[in-house]
Parts: structure tokens; sequence; C-alpha cells
């Protein structure tokens, strides 16, 4: 694993971290109905995690000389409260998976701080899926 292709494989990696403020905050502002205060409020929560994730990798990127990303990764169209919280939950989990791959690249690459990082945001990514996934157990279709 050579320097460039870390800096390549974290930037896709806050491409998706700026993806997910976006869609957090986007779907707070559209969450509807009876729950919408509790569903709001679960999504603005999440901002600060991202948030957290996204200046570290670019912190990351520039301390090996990249130029971190400033392009998001898109965020998935979702007309109801249902459709929100499956594509959070479909981000989160895709964000678990990157994650993974990074700390086996980090290790390979000789960076026991950044690897060691990566398995904390892993950590995050997990509890919000499982916490998204308990959401949807009995969410009405």
């Amino acid at each position: 694993m050579n320097k460039q292709t870390m800096i390549d494989h974290l930037n896709e990696d806050l491409a998706g971290e700026l993806g997910a403020i976006i869609q957090y905050i986007t779907y707070a502002a559209k969450a509807t109905g009876p729950y919408r205060p509790q569903l709001a409020q679960f999504f603005l929560t999440e901002v600060a995690d991202e948030q957290l994730h996204a200046q570290y990798l670019a912190n990351k990127i520039v301390a090996l000389g990249g130029e971190p990303t400033t392009q998001p990764r898109s965020v998935p169209a979702a007309h109801n409260n249902r459709e929100m919280l499956q594509a959070i939950l479909a981000a989160e989990r895709q964000a678990t998976q990157d994650y993974s791959k990074r700390a086996k690249e980090a290790d390979e690459f000789g960076d026991k701080g950044m690897a060691v990082q990566l398995e904390d945001m892993i950590r995050d990514e997990s509890g919000h899926s499982e916490e998204t996934e308990r959401m949807l157990r009995d969410w009405p279709l």
C-alpha cells in the first residue's frame, strides 16, 4: 500500500462522511409524523459523530501530504421516515465495511495509530447501525 493509494482511499471515506452529514441534516428536516421530534433529534445527534470522523480523515489526509476532498458522496432520495431509516442503515453498514478495509490497509501501511482510530470509527458506525436496526424492527410499513 503506497501513500497515494492510502490518501485516495481516505478521501473516499471522507466523501462518505460528508455525505452522511448532509444526509442526517436533510433527513432531520424531512422527518414527519408523530415521532418527528424524536426522529429529527436522532438524526441530528449523529451529525456530531460523523463530523468528528470527517475531521479526523481530513487531518490524516493532510498529514500524509494529500488534499482532502470537498465532494460528498451522494445522498439517496428518501420520501418517508422508513425510507430515510433504511437509507441511513445502508450508509452506516457501508461505512463499517469501508473502515474495516481501511483499518487493515492502515496496518499494512504501518500506521498503527490510524488503524486504532479506524477501529474506533468502526465501533461508532456499528453502534449507529444497531440503533437504526432496532428503530426499523417495528416501524410500520
